[in-house]
């Protein structure tokens, strides 16, 4: 009997990954997402950006079982002709579909109950500290604590941003904004738009925002040709003052990391105020404002201002430990300069992510993030779980070749310090000119 579908090649797939004409395959069925972009949960940057190719391993990654049957009614009518698998890619949907039948995306344990718990704590002793104690130890300490609260913030801020960490939508998103908006000043709609890009382009230079940090930082003297952000959608400008910062960088990566959560208050409030596309925009401006009503207060507290500035300096810097472990997973891994590929999605995550070593009592300290491995390939998996599938992992990579790189905390900064060094010492060539300094650059300066 004859096949009565309509087949469209790859190529003339490829055709359609403008905006107004976003055209995706998933299982070799092509779906018209230009619509949906608008409304998608995960943001526009992962449709705009895998428009015109097959997408079925992101989709599986990010995607629960009961998405699927929402797909239809973005149905063309179209099948990919010269649609096919790589053995990779059998195997790892092979594994989510195991994880699935397992129940491990369903298996959250009491994680976010204990760091409720634990955050509940550490706020209050440290305002306690605050009202009740006197002495610049004292004080001190409760900045220290406050620090360890915006920490436990962040893991269950990212945690709730991946997967329902509560019993409902509703307490979930509660969770997100109590966490993340009020007791620490993110908005978890920037996090979200700038996590999932993260994620999708794990390690592209251009499209990853986690690796655009100039005029910082650079992992690669690749961002010595100034490179297009297709993230920020702007050119990041290799000039003489970024050079400047660049050369010292291994020596100043820790002190800025002390003060990077400025960085995310800024960028907080640049997107809310922006004219982009932002759910719950009022919700979370009231979430961000709150925070920059009570913190404040409470520092006011405080008998004077060197005691205020020891506090405020404490708790950055305690939680600067946080932003530190978000750069050793990815900053010493393989990084990229290339369009993002949606049929190398096993590759890229693996190739891009580096695991840290520790006991599993040491899992609180980590917030599930030393298996960036398996975080990265199975994003909706609680963290709870991601010990148990590691093994299956390395298997997966061992059987195809792929590295699977897991070092100990120590060595990881070693790695981290040393890619920083190399580039630092590739930026003092001054044999390679560089553009008239821009100094609003510096100042404007995102990611």
């Amino acid at each position: 009997m004859a096949d009565s579908r309509k087949y469209i090649s790859s190529e003339e797939l490829k055709n359609h990954n403008k905006p107004g004409d976003l055209w995706i395959s998933i299982q070799g069925k092509v779906y018209d997402v230009s619509d949906w972009v608008k409304e998608h949960p995960g943001g526009d940057f992962p449709l705009l950006n895998l428009a015109g190719q097959d997408v079925t391993d992101a989709f599986v990654a990010f995607h629960p079982a009961t998405a699927w049957k929402y797909l239809d009614k973005f149905f063309k009518g179209f099948y990919l002709k010269d649609y096919s698998v790589s053995e990779v890619s059998k195997d790892y949907r092979r594994l989510v579909s195991e994880f699935t039948k397992m129940g491990l995306f369903e298996k959250k344990g009491h994680v976010c109950l204990l760091t409720m718990f634990l955050m509940t704590m550490l706020f209050s002793l440290s305002v306690y500290g605050i009202l009740y104690c006197h002495g610049v130890l004292a004080h001190l300490i409760s900045g220290g604590l406050m620090g360890c609260l915006w920490i436990q913030s962040g893991w269950i801020g990212h945690d709730s941003g991946h997967y329902q960490v509560m019993s409902t939508r509703g307490f979930n998103r509660f969770a997100q904004v109590l966490t993340g908006n009020c007791l620490a000043g993110i908005s978890i709609a920037w996090w979200k738009w700038n996590h999932n890009a993260h994620h999708i382009a794990c390690n592209s230079l251009e499209y990853d925002p986690d690796l655009q940090h100039m005029p910082f930082f650079v992992v690669s003297s690749k961002f010595f040709d100034s490179l297009t952000s297709y993230f920020y959608d702007r050119k990041m400008n290799f000039d003489s003052f970024t050079r400047f910062l660049v050369s010292h960088q291994h020596w100043t990566f820790y002190p800025v990391m002390c003060l990077a959560r400025i960085n995310l208050f800024a960028q907080s409030f640049i997107l809310l105020l922006s004219n982009k596309n932002v759910p719950h925009r009022v919700q979370e401006l009231l979430g961000v404002v709150s925070f920059w009503i009570w913190y404040p207060l409470l520092v006011s507290f405080l008998p004077n201002w060197g005691e205020r500035i020891i506090f405020v300096l404490a708790s950055f810097t305690v939680t600067g430990i946080q932003h530190v472990q978000f750069c050793l997973n990815h900053f010493s891994s393989e990084i990229y300069v290339a369009p993002l590929k949606g049929n190398d999605w096993f590759e890229k995550q693996t190739n891009g992510s580096l695991d840290i070593s520790c006991p599993s009592w040491m899992d609180w300290f980590h917030g599930g993030l030393q298996f960036q491995i398996e975080h990265h390939l199975f994003p909706r998996l609680p963290r709870c779980q991601l010990r148990k599938v590691s093994p299956f992992v390395k298997d997966l990579c061992k059987k195809h070749g792929l590295p699977y790189s897991c070092v100990s905390f120590w060595k990881s900064n070693v790695l981290t310090i040393s890619t920083l060094r190399a580039a630092a010492l590739q930026a003092r060539d001054l044999t390679k000119p560089v553009p008239k300094n821009l100094v609003w650059e510096a100042v404007n300066t995102h990611g």
